[in-house]
C-alpha cells in the first residue's frame, strides 16, 4: 500500500516500493517555484533522503508544464522588494539543485511539459532524467536581459558545450529528441504512454541495487558537479540578483509581459 502525504497541496508524495514519488502540483502557475512549493518539495527530498527504507526519488508535475522557474509574482505580493524576491529565489533553486544533487539515492525527473528557467535546474540536477512528446525546452533569459546563472551549474557538465553555445545564447525553443541529442536528458519517448515503461524499466534496475551501492555510485558521478557548485554557486546568485536588477532586465521584462519588444530586439518576428 503507497504512503501518501496528508497535505494534498502544491506538492503530492507518495512512497511505494522502495521510491517516493513527488508531484509538483501547481498547474495554475504552470509549477512555478513560489515559497511554499520551494519549502514543500525541499522537505520531501530532504525526508526521502532520510528515509532508509526509500532507495530513489522520482520527481514529475501535474500539468501541462513541468516547471517555469521562480514565481516573482508571489513574492511581490508578499510584499518583498524586486531584490528580496530575487535572492529568495536563488536561495531556493540553490537549495533545490544542491539537495537533489548531494542526495545519496537516484532522483529521477519524468516531464511530458513545458519546461522553463529553474524548471532546467530541475532537470540538470536530476541523474536521470525521462520526457515525453509534450515537453519542450527554451533558454530565454538572454531575451530578458538576463541569463541562466545559477541553473548552468548543473547544465553546463550534462549539455554538449556546441548546445549551450547556441541555446544559452539563442533563446530557441527545442523539442525533447534535441533535448536528448545535446545530453539534457538521458531519453526521450515518442509517446506520453511510453513514460511508465521507461520509468519502470528505471526503477526495476535501481530496486536490485543496494542502498551503499547506490549511493557510492551515485557520488562518483556527482561529485566533480558538487565541488564546482560548492565553489561557484555564490558567484552565480550574485551574477542573477545584478541582472535582474538592471535596467536592461526591467526592459526585457516589462516587454515581455506586456507582449512587445524591448528596444534592442532587431528581430523579424
Amino acid at each position: 500500500m503507497a504512503e501518501v502525504d496528508a497535505d494534498d497541496g502544491v506538492v503530492e508524495v507518495a512512497t511505494e516500493r522502495a521510491v517516493t514519488t513527488i508531484t509538483l502540483n501547481s498547474p495554475a502557475n504552470r509549477n512555478a517555484l513560489s515559497s511554499v512549493l520551494v519549502g514543500r518539495l525541499s522537505q520531501a527530498l530532504a525526508d526521502a533522503a532520510a528515509d532508509q527504507e526509500v532507495r530513489a526519488v522520482v520527481l514529475t508535475h501535474a500539468g501541462g508544464t513541468f516547471c517555469a522557474g521562480a514565481d516573482l509574482g508571489e513574492a511581490l505580493r508578499r510584499g518583498l522588494s524586486p531584490e528580496e524576491a530575487t535572492a529568495e529565489g536563488a536561495k531556493g533553486m540553490v537549495g533545490l539543485m544542491r539537495a537533489m544533487l548531494a542526495m545519496p539515492k537516484p532522483v529521477i525527473v519524468v516531464a511530458d511539459g513545458h519546461v522553463r528557467a529553474g524548471g532546467f535546474g530541475l532537470v540538470g540536477a536530476a541523474d536521470i532524467a525521462l520526457v515525453g512528446p509534450n515537453a519542450t525546452f527554451a533558454l530565454t533569459e538572454a531575451r530578458l536581459g538576463l541569463a541562466p546563472s545559477i541553473i548552468s551549474i548543473a547544465l553546463l557538465p550534462k549539455m554538449s558545450a556546441r548546445s549551450v553555445g547556441r541555446y544559452f545564447l539563442t533563446g530557441e525553443k527545442f523539442d525533447p529528441a534535441t533535448a536528448e541529442r545535446i545530453g539534457l536528458v538521458t531519453q526521450a519517448v515518442a509517446d506520453s504512454g511510453e513514460l511508465d515503461g521507461a520509468l519502470h524499466q528505471v526503477l526495476e534496475g535501481i530496486r536490485k541495487a543496494s542502498p551503499q551501492g547506490l549511493a557510492a555510485s551515485k557520488a562518483l558521478t556527482t561529485a566533480a558537479i558538487l565541488a564546482d557548485f560548492d565553489a561557484n554557486a555564490g558567484a552565480r546568485a550574485a551574477e542573477s540578483a545584478a541582472l535582474f536588477s538592471s535596467d536592461e532586465a526591467r526592459e526585457g521584462m516589462t516587454a515581455f509581459l506586456s507582449k512587445g519588444k524591448p528596444g534592442w530586439d532587431t528581430s523579424q518576428a
